[in-house]
């Protein structure tokens, strides 16, 4: 695979552990062991995925997240030894993809960091020179907003929007599927490729993200809808 993955950690066994870990996998594995030092690596290395600890010093994981969000969509798995739904809930608002309570289960975090790998990879966010010409036949389109499935670029009113890969997923996923209900349970299903259980509020918190950026008023949406008590849909407009 030979892909580089970025751990940090402030307990260097915990690095060092994941690195056993993974490592029989074929991937590549860099270590930092605050925020400050992930962002100094990600600014001399080609990642392809983060796993990152929230409790540490200097710039814990989640203002981490939240300053690398700014600029780049690469997956990012959090760890925590809190399991309270409000902290996972808050370290996806700051832009992580998954999430993983300590202590963990080497062989889950190691599907984790594929399934994670797989979306990345398969849309095309390793190469960042996207051309910015593509066929209409591969767009999907709902007024202002589009996504071409060749590029991988999400835009509105002709601005680029920065979505991360669950986000282009849901989105492709509702754009394929323009007036079509899905509840939490069927997107969760088809955008994570894994089993629903109490994944209402890991959806609301991604549909809301979407929301912030392609809606001029949230609470007042033009394109993503919710059919309370049902599940969500994205609206046809010529």
């Amino acid at each position: 695979m030979n892909e580089n993955i970025l751990v940090v950690d402030d307990d260097r066994e915990i690095v060092d552990a994941i690195e056993f870990y993974l490592k029989p996998d074929g991937f590549n594995i860099l270590k930092a062991y605050d925020g400050l030092q992930a962002l100094e690596a990600l600014i001399d290395n080609n990642i392809q995925l983060i796993i990152m600890d929230i409790m540490m010093p200097n710039m814990d994981g989640l203002k981490a997240t939240f300053k690398i969000r700014e600029s780049k969509n690469i997956p990012i798995i959090l760890l925590s030894a809190k399991c309270q739904d409000m902290d996972k809930i808050m370290g996806l608002n700051m832009g992580a993809d998954d999430y993983v309570t300590k202590p963990f289960n080497p062989l889950e975090l190691t599907a984790r960091v594929k399934s994670q790998l797989r979306r990345y990879i398969n849309l095309g966010n390793m190469n960042n020179t996207l051309n910015n010409e593509y066929e209409m036949k591969n767009t999907l389109r709902s007024g202002g907003l589009e996504l071409n499935t060749d590029t991988k670029i999400v835009k509105l009113d002709g601005d680029e929007i920065k979505a991360t890969p669950i986000e282009y997923k849901i989105l492709e996923l509702l754009l394929s599927n323009q007036g079509k209900v899905f509840s939490s349970k069927e997107l969760y299903e088809r955008v994570w490729d894994e089993d629903a259980y109490n994944c209402e509020k890991t959806v609301a918190v991604h549909i809301r993200r979407i929301r912030e950026k392609i809606e001029i008023n949230s609470k007042d949406p033009k394109y993503l809808k919710v059919v309370w008590g049902i599940g969500y849909k994205i609206e046809k407009i010529n």
